[in-house]
């Protein structure tokens, strides 16, 4: 009989060993970072659109500038010269409306008690208003 060359012992090549299955760990490990990730990214995606309404103070200083009380004069006057003075740099003329606004109001300022305010301020205040572009 010939040996055949499964019987020849070989003498150089070593058993199989065991490899470790890990391959689950690495899965679970890599499907944790990445839901990390995805988490932050929508806590800043929030973050972003949440700080993105800002305020504008054109419109604000506007709104309660329209919305001033005269059954209070003098807290009118000082309201309108605070309010006002945002938009009195726009332009020449809505400076100097401004400007001859406040010294109508002066008036009413400064003084304990003051009378109401005529309706000459008023108008001065409404052509005021309808200058301003907001």
């Amino acid at each position: 009989m010939t040996p055949s060359s499964y019987d020849i012992p070989l003498h150089d090549i070593k058993p199989l060993m065991e490899v470790p299955d890990s391959s689950l760990t690495l899965v679970m490990l890599m499907t944790g970072v990445v839901a990390l990730i995805l988490l932050g990214a929508i806590f800043l995606l929030y973050r972003f659109l949440r700080d993105r309404k800002t305020v504008n103070l054109r419109k604000v200083h506007y709104k309660q500038l329209k919305a001033i009380d005269f059954s209070d004069p003098k807290r009118a006057a000082y309201d309108i010269t605070e309010h006002g003075r945002l938009f009195a740099d726009d332009s020449e003329r809505l400076n100097e409306a401004y400007n001859n606004l406040v010294a109508r109001l002066e008036a009413y300022k400064y003084k304990k008690t003051v009378e109401p305010v005529d309706a000459e301020s008023i108008s001065y205040y409404k052509i005021y208003l309808e200058m301003i572009d907001v």
